[in-house]
């Protein structure tokens, strides 16, 4: 069942302006009846600013009376609150990021030609005129740009970048360099490098002890031995 945006702040205004039962309340705001006793009762730990259900469409004068005469009734929300979605368009940059883009578009266009500025732009998150100021070398702040990878930059991702290159060599018939695939599980060829330095380390520990005590005597050492 849909629950109004703001539930806590509706339950508040239910309790002041209607008659309605906490268990009604708490059942159209998604909340425990406790709750809707403690705004009741002024005990909750932050006084809420009650929000109108009607005002925001969410409930009907008429639902509201039906529900005053029937303590049984379940009051139905008109609909649910829109859900924000993420529209289509460049990609949202981190504001201490943003003045980086010109230096990844800059590495962009100067290592992969091939790729598009769509695709530049999908990447960056940036606008083809951004894109063409820097390649016609027209930018206002050309003179600071400084081609950086967009990766180490933390503008894009390392596997983002290389299907943008993979995608748009194909599209223009350019072959690419065999892929390395020696690096794909380095972090688990990394940890048994180093258990396998380790283990060495100790046999090699194990050796020196061994060569520095004579054979037959228990590894005592005569100091008085010539």
């Amino acid at each position: 069942m849909a629950q109004p945006l703001m539930p806590h702040a509706t339950a508040s205004w239910l309790v002041d302006n209607t008659s309605l039962s906490f268990e009604q309340i708490a059942d159209f705001c998604g909340l425990h009846i406790l709750e809707v006793q403690a705004i009741a009762d002024d005990t909750a730990q932050t006084k809420l600013t009650g929000r109108d259900p009607v005002r925001a469409h969410e409930l009907t004068v008429d639902e509201i009376e039906k529900g005053q005469a029937n303590p049984d009734y379940r009051l139905q929300m008109i609909k649910g609150p829109e859900q924000v979605r993420r529209t289509k368009g460049p990609r949202y940059t981190p504001v201490s990021k943003r003045q980086d883009k010109p230096d990844g578009i800059a590495w962009i266009i100067r290592n992969h030609p091939e790729i598009s500025d769509g695709t530049i732009s999908t990447l960056i998150g940036t606008t083809r005129t951004t894109i063409a100021a820097i390649r016609e070398r027209s930018h206002w702040n050309i003179a600071n740009i400084t081609p950086k990878d967009p990766v180490t930059l933390g503008l894009t991702s390392q596997r983002e970048l290389d299907a943008a290159v993979a995608k748009a060599a194909k599209a223009s018939g350019v072959e690419q360099a065999p892929t390395d695939h020696r690096l794909e599980g380095d972090r688990e060829a990394l940890i048994e490098q180093l258990r396998a330095e380790r283990l060495q380390a100790a046999r090699d520990a194990a050796s020196a002890g061994e060569d520095a005590a004579t054979p037959g005597d228990g590894g005592f050492v005569d100091p008085f031995r010539r």
